[in-house]
């Protein structure tokens, strides 16, 4: 019998509904591959306990449990995932590979920039030094937004068709919303748009905002 997995997910998630909570991307990568899963819903105060600490040692989520797996992580998760079902990833070797590697540079090289330069704007807004440092967050946001549009061309999708490495960095990409960077680089915004257009990333995402609108919103 097939196990079904069980993820977690946050209780009331801080992004109020808007899909970026770290659990998404392994929704989105279960609804495409079409693996039922489980949420098992976590408090801020009990993701610092020692039973949730024993399944992700940072006290963070998303986790995956499937029988005697325990994974943390998201890019871990979603590598787990499409390596063990089919959809994700390429059947032929080298582009199975490029693939993940497009997932590392999601993760690695296209998300940092993003998140100091949100992570400023949320903690740094009111300090003296902000207004100062912004414009070079912003620059290394653009370059690397810049760098992306370049590879992607016209092309549907970063290697060949839809992959893990589109869904990791659709993810990342999204973090941008709003903030008036993304629109320099339509074929960005495209990308994205064709992505949240598939109907697994509408069902994760469903699946997300209803937690979020449960909680009271």
């Amino acid at each position: 019998m097939t196990r079904v997995p069980t993820i977690t997910a946050f209780e009331t998630s801080p992004d109020r509904g808007r899909g970026l909570a770290r659990d998404m991307p392994v929704r989105w990568a279960l609804e495409e591959v079409g693996q039922p899963y489980e949420v098992r819903l976590v408090s801020f105060a009990a993701m610092k306990q020692a039973a949730h600490m024993a399944l992700h040692p940072f006290g963070q989520i998303p986790t995956y449990e499937e029988g005697s797996l325990t994974l943390f992580e998201s890019g871990a998760i979603v590598l787990h995932v499409a390596q063990t079902h089919a959809g994700l990833l390429p059947a032929e070797a080298a582009a199975r590979t490029r693939a993940v590697g497009w997932m590392f540079a999601a993760l690695n090289t296209v998300e940092p920039p993003i998140v100091e330069r949100s992570m400023a704007a949320v903690f740094e807004r009111n300090k003296p030094w902000y207004a100062e440092r912004l414009p070079m967050l912003d620059g290394r946001v653009r370059e690397r937004l810049g760098q992306l549009s370049d590879r992607l061309g016209e092309a549907d999708w970063l290697d060949g068709d839809f992959s893990a490495g589109d869904l990791m960095m659709v993810g990342v990409l999204r973090r941008m919303e709003g903030t008036g960077l993304l629109e320099p680089y339509p074929r960005l915004l495209a990308y994205i748009a064709r992505a949240v257009a598939r109907p697994a990333y509408r069902r994760a995402f469903a699946a997300q905002l209803a937690v979020f609108e449960a909680s009271g919103g």
